[in-house]
């Protein structure tokens, strides 16, 4: 940095016997000034993807003062981790509550992020009533369609313009690529997906529409993705692409799995990886997947590192979590968002599922708050690139 100052004062010249003004300038060097602009995921990746984190109500409420630092300077991109899922906007018919889905995108707004609304239509999170007469009988085609107009009319004409993009339907498929027997696939039909894409594209027609799911890597729940987001598509209703949920492990997805998926949905439209972490506890079960019905006993076998965890296991997430990021850069072209699922590990719901109380380190940033080693090992990776 160059420095001016400005001096003005008299100097005797003896040979004129006079008084001037004059002017000087001293050039001063700030050394050792760091000019060099801080290197953070959302820096490192722009031109690339959106780099962005879900967010709990603390974060957004600037109650975790821990979080916004890392979210300020990390991520360009957030996306509400509970708040907007219908238990919470809509618990009883006439009711909506969105205090905090308000400070939610006030907190994007006002730090200039792409907002993401999670999300509109899901089978887990959602009251009885959306489905059932006050006598306990199931609603008609018709009554639900009404309900689920009424719904994302609401919430998504509340934030037109304001929130950039929506989970419009959530985890429709099961792992074989067959329909989900949700009771919004019960009751109204397998064109329960294309209703609600229409709807929400009826109530803000330039936000961004994804379906979003987990195990996309599978080849045969890719499949099913594929042919249901092309059906709706023919039908001239907008779908932006595909949210690829990457609650993954140490050992999965592989590249080749990983890559085959994404070349699928190219076809559709773009690619958001939209729930992004690694899970580095014992599996027994094998079940890969974030279904919330699984559930599995604990002991303490399966809760190995409560105190740290060991340089073996972090190297093995380091090196999954290279692997990642190298296909997603390769395929920047169609990847347009990535998005870790919490902010630090202590704000993981990885802690509590599939079995409670574990301590569990898969995202990016300690339970500190400091940035884990791979934060530097991706930031060297796009550069390198």
């Amino acid at each position: 940095m160059v420095v001016l100052k400005q001096f003005k004062g008299p100097v005797n010249l003896k040979k004129n016997k006079f008084h001037i003004v004059f002017t000087v300038f001293i050039v001063t060097l700030a050394c050792g000034a760091n000019t060099e602009t801080k290197r953070t995921l959302k820096t490192s990746f722009d031109g690339k993807f959106l780099y962005g984190a879900a967010l709990n109500s603390d974060q957004f409420t600037n109650n975790d003062k821990r979080a916004i630092p890392i979210i300020k300077d990390h991520f360009n991109s957030i996306t509400s981790e509970n708040e907007m899922k219908w238990m919470y906007l809509q618990p009883s018919p006439d009711s909506f509550y969105f205090d905090l889905s308000d400070k939610f995108v006030e907190f994007g707004m006002l730090n200039d992020m792409h907002i993401v609304g999670h999300t509109l239509i899901w089978h887990n999170q959602i009251p009885d009533w959306v489905f059932f007469h006050k006598d306990g009988t199931k609603l008609s085609r018709d009554e639900l369609l009404i309900r689920m107009k009424n719904h994302i009319y609401k919430v998504v004409g509340r934030y037109k313009g304001k929130i950039n993009a929506w989970d419009v339907v959530n985890e429709a498929l099961n792992d074989d690529g067959s329909m989900r027997s949700s009771l919004w696939y019960q009751i109204i039909g397998d064109d329960y997906v294309a209703q609600a894409f229409k709807f929400a594209h009826e109530a803000d027609p330039n936000a961004q529409l994804y379906y979003n799911d987990y195990n996309l890597h599978k080849s045969s729940k890719a499949d099913g993705a594929v042919q249901l987001i092309k059906a709706i598509q023919d039908q001239d209703i907008p779908v932006t692409g595909i949210g690829m949920q990457g609650h993954w492990g140490l050992d999965y997805p592989t590249k080749e799995e990983l890559e085959e998926s994404i070349k699928k949905f190219k076809e559709l439209g773009y690619i958001a990886i939209t729930e992004l972490d690694i899970d580095v506890l014992p599996n027994l079960s094998g079940y890969q997947g974030a279904d919330l019905n699984i559930n599995e006993s604990s002991n303490n076998k399966l809760d190995p590192f409560k105190s740290f965890l060991p340089d073996t296991i972090q190297n093995e997430q380091i090196i999954q979590f290279q692997m990642l990021h190298e296909v997603f850069l390769e395929h920047s072209n169609k990847i347009n968002r990535v998005t870790t699922w919490g902010v630090t590990d202590g704000d993981s719901w990885k802690n509590e599922w599939p079995i409670p109380n574990r301590t569990n380190y898969p995202l990016l940033f300690d339970r500190n708050g400091k940035a884990k080693p791979i934060v530097d090992s991706i930031i060297q990776l796009v550069e390198s690139n």
